[in-house]
């Protein structure tokens, strides 16, 4: 039996002892959420784009090329609000507005590559230490935790889902 696995069963033993670990981890990810909101933040003024605007901007870069309305969805804002928010980006030489290729009605936004590097640019330190951090753990760790954060972030995005539902 691995340490793992004992650990596993210890804790299932002690209902107690796991609810206080659930607890120092919410917390542990709420304290590292408030963090990399300070971040982008930062990150946002030095770029002067505003927070709502460089998480949509950073919705563009993950997905992109991507419609305005499957950028509505994916940062839970009302279409007449990513209107204004793809209006800022694009008047800052953020993202460009094109033609889907496939379909000439539709509109596809995708992220300028070179204001996109100056981005980057800026979390070069968080980018460092992220690498440092993870130097620390074999590669099977670090699967773990990537499953694990995929997780929470798909159980953020149902809530969201399910709020915005209910409105």
């Amino acid at each position: 039996m691995t340490a793992d696995v004992r650990r596993v069963d210890a804790a299932a033993s002690d209902p107690d002892a796991r609810l206080r670990r659930l607890e120092t981890l919410r917390d542990a990810l709420r304290d590292v959420r408030v963090q990399l909101s300070v971040l982008n933040h930062q990150i946002g003024a030095r770029s002067a784009v505003k927070d709502v605007d460089f998480d949509c901007l950073d919705l563009v870069s993950i997905h992109g090329p991507v419609s305005p309305g499957v950028l509505a969805k994916l940062a839970g804002a009302p279409p007449a609000t990513m209107t204004g928010i793809l209006d800022r980006l694009e008047r800052g030489g953020w993202i460009t507005r094109e033609r889907d290729t496939s379909d000439r009605r539709a509109v596809v936004i995708r992220v300028l590559p070179d204001r996109n590097a100056e981005v980057l640019h800026l979390y070069e330190g968080m980018n460092s230490r992220f690498d440092e951090i993870c130097s620390d753990y074999d590669d099977a760790r670090l699967e773990l935790i990537a499953g694990f954060l995929d997780r929470v972030r798909d159980a953020g995005f149902e809530a969201s889902e399910t709020l915005a539902d209910a409105t």
